[in-house]
């Protein structure tokens, strides 16, 4: 993240590109298919192809829709007046469980580019990692790697730990690559959340890094 960009602009950012995750990107694929995750995708995430042929995706301060080698863009504004650009519906469908951010269809949705890009960066850098990890940890069964809208965060299941990479949040405002067991935590310094571990991105600069952090994690565990 450029030292331009303050922690307030990254939190406003990621706030907006959440809501539309979830509220443009996530709702599409939901009322497409009744699945909900999204993947990460250049500049941004978008949602793995629908069964039109559709792909709506989140790039920088865009929403951008592709079908059939046709592009339609339009700046996230707000999420009904981006949605009628787009011939979107906005708002989550959701029935039991509510989403992660509230419909709020007119509010504005302010994006810095700057950290916008460093976001899409985080999901990519975490997506590399995460795969280098899967492909270590066959036996285990490990998930795609997908980013879940309601969080917004990047990540797969393994046996019965999680690991991933959030772009920040309310109690870490930073973005961040966790490890959280299922189960209970022992006693060891390396747990310094009440879901695990975790490292910030200044932290881990690299897949590699990492990678080198969510194995030390498996190695408290005894994995």
């Amino acid at each position: 993240m450029s030292s331009m960009t303050t922690i307030d602009v990254l939190t406003a950012t990621r706030r907006s590109l959440h809501r539309a995750a979830e509220h443009l990107l996530a709702a599409s694929r939901k009322r497409a298919t009744g699945e909900i995750t999204l993947v990460p995708a250049r500049g941004g995430v978008a949602t793995p192809p629908l069964p039109d042929g559709r792909v709506v995706a989140l790039e920088g301060g865009d929403v951008v829709v592709r079908q059939a080698g046709n592009e339609r863009r339009a700046r996230l504004t707000s999420l009904v007046a981006t949605a009628q650009a787009l011939d979107l519906q906005p708002g989550f469908p959701w029935s039991k469980h509510p989403p992660g951010t509230a419909y709020e269809a007119d509010v504005a949705l302010p994006v810095d580019p700057t950290a916008a890009a460093a976001l899409a960066a985080w999901f990519a850098l975490g997506h590399e990692a995460l795969s280098a990890l899967a492909a270590e940890i066959p036996g285990e069964r490990p998930t795609e790697p997908a980013i879940f809208p309601e969080h917004f965060d990047l990540g797969i299941t393994a046996g019965s730990v999680n690991y991933g990479f959030s772009p920040g949040d309310d109690a870490i405002p930073t973005p961040y690559v966790y490890i959280g067991p299922h189960g209970e935590l022992g006693e060891d310094p390396f747990w310094n959340a009440p879901f695990g571990a975790y490292r910030t991105w200044s932290e881990v600069a690299t897949p590699a890094a990492a990678v080198e952090f969510l194995r030390t994690g498996r190695g408290v565990l005894g994995l």
